[in-house]
């Protein structure tokens, strides 16, 4: 049967640990990435990429701060737009190459996305992603009284620009994104969580300094979609909990309650586990037959087939599972004749 499914790529997905910044080398890593999704492509499923740029988005912000002097910087949403760009650029060659050699005639497209997010999200009241480069403490105070910048110490390692990352609220072009789908086109898109824009009246939008977590702007997109599945691909194969303690226990299936659960105990990480944990929650609540899916690329097939990662779905309706066969058990003769009972 065919699923639709969107594959949401973590950093290690598009850059390697150790190696070089550079273009050739996300390519490379770029390439390694597309073997995984054609085979997920080739088995019939119905497949939208989205992905990160955090590290791709610093750099730019980076860039911009050192040719100061010759050129105007790019606002935040600008330079979001920009890694945009070039992060699809490689994944679309790379997943259009890889699906040729498998002999798949199949177009891949890159679709530039704006997500709308509230401007009277709390997030806007305290900022607390930092972005772009570090600084002095003098050139802090300068960006501060120059361009309005606000900036916080980074644990005794410098100063950094701080910005507010709310919740996403919809896609832009969600209408064009089910169209290309609808037509079997690969849809690389809401990259970074999306360019944040707010709605300033009369559906007009305007971008905004901003920065949506990656995983909430998946799970955005696979919910306007109809998506059958979401898959989260991070570094690590499965959910963990009392991650890195003697305890750590490794946890291949959970319900969204129990998720739940563990989120309230404190399990996950903030800016690490927590929001993936968190976007597979609402994901799999969002509508029936839905799951969510926590893994690494190495594992994506297996995840996909139920024999790897973590799935995470709502709740099973009280009551038998389809198919389900009663299980006898044995006769006990002081309680009268064998009973059957169901598992539910």
């Amino acid at each position: 049967m065919t699923k639709t499914i969107v594959i949401a790529l973590g950093g290690n997905a598009l850059q390697k640990s150790g190696d070089p910044a550079t273009a050739e080398a996300q390519l490379d890593v770029a390439r390694f990435t597309a073997e995984y999704i054609a085979d997920i492509i080739r088995q019939g499923n119905r497949v939208v990429v989205s992905h990160g740029n955090g590290p791709q988005v610093g750099r730019i912000l980076l860039a911009n701060e050192r040719a100061a002097a010759e050129t105007p910087p790019m606002p935040l949403d600008a330079c979001g737009a920009m890694s945009q760009g070039y992060i699809g650029y490689h994944l679309q060659q790379a997943i259009g190459d890889a699906l040729a050699v498998r002999n798949i005639s199949k177009p891949v497209v890159t679709l530039l996305t704006q997500t709308v997010v509230d401007i009277n999200d709390p997030a806007f009241q305290e900022p607390s992603k930092p972005v772009g480069p570090f600084y002095t403490a003098y050139e802090a105070e300068s960006l501060h009284l120059q361009r309005g910048y606000i900036v916080k110490e980074d644990a005794g390692r410098g100063w950094r620009r701080v910005v507010a990352s709310p919740k996403p609220v919809r896609i832009v072009e969600i209408a064009a994104i089910k169209t290309l789908i609808d037509a079997g086109v690969v849809v690389i898109a809401v990259g970074g969580g999306g360019i944040p824009v707010i709605e300033t009246g009369d559906h007009q939008h305007r971008g905004i300094a901003a920065v949506i977590d990656k995983d909430f702007g998946s799970e955005c997109l696979a919910e306007d979609i109809q998506a059958d599945e979401l898959l989260i691909l991070t570094a690590v194969d499965m959910v963990r909990l009392d991650f890195n303690k003697p305890a750590q226990r490794a946890v291949g299936y959970m319900t969204t309650d129990e998720a739940e659960m563990y989120i309230r105990q404190g399990q996950f990480a903030p800016g690490s586990m927590l929001p993936k944990v968190q976007a597979a929650v609402r994901f799999a609540v969002s509508g029936p037959n839905r799951r969510a899916i926590i893994s690494s690329l190495r594992l994506a097939r297996e995840a996909l087939a139920g024999q790897a990662g973590t799935i995470i779905e709502a709740p099973a309706p009280r009551g038998p599972k389809p198919g389900m066969k009663p299980i006898q058990i044995a006769k006990n003769n002081k309680t009268g004749p064998k009973k059957a009972i169901r598992l539910l």
